[in-house]
C-alpha cells in the first residue's frame, strides 16, 4: 500500500470523525454541558447564598469544560482532519518530497538527496489513479521528471527527459543524437564517481538550450545489454553501438546523467504520460552535505 493510498484513507476516516462531530456530536456535548451549568445553578439558589460555593464561577466553567472535551477518539480523528487535509492536497497538487536512492542522475542529484517535485506544472492530476485533471504545460527535453516505473507503478524512478512523442532518438558510441542532430557537448574535469569509487568522463551536455552536467565511463561498452520486451519495442532497434528509438506519441524517452550506471528507457522501454508524476526541481537537503540545497536543472 503506497503512501498517497494510506494519506486518503487518513483523509477520509478523520473527515467523517470531522462531519460527525460538527453535525452531532458538538450540540450533543453543548447541551450537556448548558445542562450541567443549569444544574449546578438551581443546586446554589438551592443552597442558598450561606452556603454557596465560594468559587462558583470557577466551578461552573470546569463543569461546561468536562461536558464540552472530545472523547480521545474525536481528538486523534477529528482533530487531525484539517492537518491530514492540508497535507494531502498539498502533496497530491503541489509540491510532494522525495529522496534519491540511486547514482543514476549523478552529478546532477547524489544518493541522499531530498527533493521536491512540481505536481501542477504538467497538469493537475488525481491522486492514485493519476489520471489528468488538467493539462497543464508540456514536458520539454531536458527536464528531470519523476514518473512511475512502467514495470512496477508502485516504484517512482526519477530521469531526464531526452525524447519527446515522435522524436528519433539515438545514443550510439555514447553519442546523443536527437532527430539526426548530435547533441553538443563540452568536456569538463574528470568527476570522481564515489559509489563506483573511480574516475568518469564528465561533459556538459546541450538540450535545446539547456545545460546539464553528464557522466560516461570508458572503460564500459557502447551497446545496452539485457533489454526488455517492452510496449513499442518494436520501434528501437539495438546494435553492437547502442540503441536508437522512435518514440511512440503519448510517451516519452529518459534517461539518467550518469549514463553507465543508469537502468532508463534503453533497458525496460519508453514512459507513458499517464506515469508522470512531477517536475523535479529543488534540493531541500542533504544530511551528508548542506551545500547541496538549492535548484538544479
Amino acid at each position: 500500500m503506497n503512501f498517497a493510498l494510506i494519506l486518503l484513507i487518513l483523509v477520509v476516516v478523520t473527515g467523517i470523525a470531522w462531519v460527525l462531530d460538527k453535525l452531532v456530536f458538538a450540540p450533543q456535548r453543548r447541551r450537556a454541558a448548558d445542562e450541567a451549568a443549569a444544574e449546578f445553578d438551581r443546586q446554589q439558589e438551592r443552597v442558598g447564598e450561606r452556603f454557596a460555593d465560594e468559587n462558583a464561577a470557577e466551578t461552573r466553567a470546569r463543569l461546561r469544560n468536562e461536558r464540552l472535551r472530545q472523547p480521545w477518539w474525536l481528538e486523534y480523528t477529528a482533530s487531525f482532519f484539517p492537518v491530514i487535509l492540508a497535507v494531502f492536497v498539498v502533496r497530491s497538487f503541489i509540491v510532494e518530497p522525495f529522496k534519491i536512492p540511486s547514482g543514476s542522475m549523478v552529478p546532477t542529484l547524489l544518493v541522499g538527496d531530498f527533493i521536491l517535485v512540481n505536481k501542477y506544472e504538467y497538469g493537475l492530476r488525481m491522486p492514485i489513479s493519476n489520471t489528468k485533471l488538467t493539462n497543464g504545460k508540456p514536458l520539454t527535453r531536458g527536464d528531470v521528471v519523476v514518473f512511475r516505473y512502467p514495470k512496477d507503478e508502485s516504484v517512482d524512478y526519477i530521469k531526464r527527459v531526452i525524447g519527446l512523442p515522435g522524436d528519433t532518438v539515438a545514443y550510439e558510441n555514447k553519442q546523443l543524437t536527437i532527430n539526426g542532430k548530435p547533441v553538443p557537448e563540452a568536456p569538463q574535469p574528470d568527476y570522481f564517481d564515489e559509489e563506483r569509487i573511480g574516475y568518469a568522463k564528465q561533459f556538459v551536455e546541450d538540450l535545446d538550450g539547456r545545460k546539464n552536467a553528464i557522466l560516461n565511463n570508458p572503460q564500459v561498452p557502447p551497446f545496452v545489454m539485457g533489454a526488455d520486451d517492452f510496449p513499442f519495442r518494436d520501434n528501437c532497434v539495438y546494435n553492437a553501438q547502442g540503441v536508437t528509438c522512435k518514440v511512440p506519441p503519448g510517451h516519452y524517452f529518459m534517461m539518467g546523467d550518469n549514463r553507465d550506471n543508469s537502468a532508463d528507457s534503453r533497458y525496460w522501454g519508453f514512459v507513458p504520460d499517464k506515469n508522470i508524476v512531477g517536475r523535479a526541481f529543488f534540493i531541500w537537503m542533504n544530511f551528508s552535505n548542506l551545500k547541496r540545497i538549492g535548484s538544479f536543472q
